[in-house]
């Protein structure tokens, strides 16, 4: 099945020759770890408000239930090259059936738990997936009748399946009956199931990002460039089979994905599973499972040095811990030493390329706190102007990239990934245009500035900004209506609705009411509202953001 996946040959040849690339996949690794260490541990799955000890699986029963997987879906009519969309909270399933996709042939879609039927509806249309896995319900949502609301609008190809139902919801069926109960992997024909198996460069996994544009892209990466990926933290961190992670991230989003899914057990770690995030539990689990690494966004390290400190009492085993999604106070760099954790390694990258820059083990308190890192081996960065010309180091400009883990481009959107390329002024690979602004430090390293984007980022989330404005010009008392976003201690940044009303103002519940309506997903709502008589604007008219979110922080 074609999605418009073209790996350019000259550089695939020069990504293998220097080992960024390679003639195997993320699934051949994993079935070595199986084989040379089947008895070990491959995953513990923490569940929120369950009593420990939290459930174990070794890679030998791992390895069959990838295989029972890869059935199920096959007999679900699944065929090699569709997409397979998973929508559950950290666990082991999740890792299970995103592997036996690879066995399959299929190609992975992760999916965020906070996710709505707006979100839902638009990527399942898109993406027509023969099967769609979610949790009966979790957190308080009912994920399984949000998806037969989906599927019965849609009236499309999907069959939906859902974790802990007993009975159907609709068109929804209980995961357990076809998936678990069914031993598959002893009636599949393991040659048949090796030639559905997906080559290196073949499209692997499609992870939507929320941009600047109204609706999500789709990203689409193959097991080379996803190998690129994982190399970042483990080349960066040093790590081996000997070390242990803890995820606490959603395994939706493409840093779970890589540190929680793909690196642990492509390698022979031991991975640990957090579905909702706790720091006491980040805190016990790490110590009682002797965890050595660990990534996530600025607010969850903020929290877990909040509980040492409490508790008076750093971390016993976590050697390292990747930070990313906003800038980490020098203040927050200290109180880390002091929690335990060995290593602070700040990092920038997108779900189109994954880390691209990092600092590095022994790095001191002022670089960490002001630098986004060095580039990784595979990739290079540019800074430049509107016109592509390299601005002075220390200068501000556009941030610009490429390198051995960047996608081959947005799921039937080419044209759109078309547009963030730009020419090599030497006659080398194209650049892709991240819409971050950053500036070149005195070491090499880089520092980003701001967003060309129109862009929030809440917590590592990013809100869809364009899709929020056009809901909230939807409300009758809002004649004009800006998103930005204001800082925030712990999350980064809060979306704040700027309205300019029509008549009698609405309040900030009117407006959230409004979303929850259209089913718009709740971390994506504005936070706070300001009103104003009239925007700034630019003398062609464009709203001047920047102004208003001078005056607003």
């Amino acid at each position: 099945m074609s999605h418009d996946v073209h790996v350019d040959a000259a550089m695939s040849q020069r990504f293998r020759s220097d080992g960024w690339w390679r003639d195997r996949t993320f699934l051949d690794d994993f079935d070595a770890a199986v084989a040379a260490q089947p008895d070990k541990i491959a995953i513990i799955s923490h569940r929120h408000g369950e009593p420990d000890p939290p459930s174990a699986i070794s890679y030998r029963q791992l390895g069959r239930l990838v295989d029972r997987f890869a059935g199920g879906l096959a007999d679900c009519g699944v065929e090699p090259g569709q997409i397979v969309s998973v929508q559950l909270p950290n666990g082991w399933q999740f890792a299970a059936l995103a592997l036996a996709c690879a066995r399959a042939g299929a190609v992975v879609n992760p999916l965020v738990p906070i996710l709505r039927e707006r979100e839902l509806t638009y990527i399942l249309g898109l993406t027509q997936s023969p099967v769609m896995v979610v949790p009966g319900s979790f957190r308080g949502h009912d994920h399984a009748a949000m998806l037969d609301r989906v599927l019965t609008d849609l009236d499309g190809p999907t069959r939906g399946f859902a974790i802990g139902l007993t009975s159907p919801v609709g068109r929804v069926e209980p995961f357990n009956p076809h998936f678990m109960d069914r031993r598959w992997e002893d009636e599949i024909d393991p040659v048949v199931m090796a030639a559905r198996s997906l080559a290196p460069d073949d499209l692997a996994e499609l992870q939507f990002t929320s941009g600047t544009t109204g609706e999500p892209k789709g990203v689409m990466h193959t097991s080379n460039t996803i190998y690129a990926g994982t190399r970042a933290f483990a080349d960066t961190a040093g790590l081996t089979d000997l070390d242990s992670i803890l995820m606490p991230s959603t395994l939706g989003h493409q840093t779970g994905f890589l540190v929680g899914i793909v690196l642990p057990l492509t390698t022979g770690m031991k991975v640990v599973y957090q579905d909702v995030w706790d720091p006491e539990v980040f805190c016990r689990l790490a110590d009682d499972e002797r965890v050595t690494f660990s990534a996530g966004a600025t607010p969850f390290l903020s929290d877990i040095t909040a509980v040492c400190a409490r508790r008076r009492a750093p971390l016993q085993s976590l050697r390292s811990y990747v930070c990313a999604g906003a800038p980490i106070p020098p203040s927050l760099v200290e109180e880390t030493a002091a929690s335990g954790i060995g290593d602070l390694l700040a990092v920038w990258g997108m779900t189109e390329n994954g880390a691209v820059t990092m600092t590095r083990p022994g790095d001191p308190v002022e670089v960490v706190a002001d630098s986004d890192g060095q580039p990784m081996e595979w990739a290079d960065v540019r800074i430049a102007d509107d016109e592509g010309r390299d601005v002075p180091t220390g200068e501000v400009g556009r941030l610009l990239t490429r390198g051995a883990s960047q996608t081959i481009g947005y799921f039937r959107r080419s044209d759109t990934y078309r547009d963030q390329l730009s020419d090599d002024p030497s006659g080398g690979d194209p650049w892709f245009d991240t819409g971050d602004l950053a500036r070149r430090r005195p070491d090499g390293g880089i520092r980003i500035a701001g967003r060309t984007k129109d862009l929030v980022i809440r917590g590592g989330e990013n809100v869809p900004v364009v899709e929020v404005e056009a809901l909230l010009f939807g409300h009758p008392r809002v004649r004009e209506v800006a998103i930005i976003g204001c800082p925030d201690e712990r999350l980064g940044e809060r979306a704040c609705a700027v309205v300019v009303a029509d008549g009698d103002p609405p309040s900030l519940a009117d407006l959230t009411g409004l979303l929850a309506a259209a089913g718009m997903t709740k971390q994506f709502w504005p936070e706070r509202l300001e009103l104003l008589d009239e925007m700034p604007r630019t003398a062609s008219g464009k709203i001047q953001k920047f102004q208003l979110r001078e005056r607003f922080a």
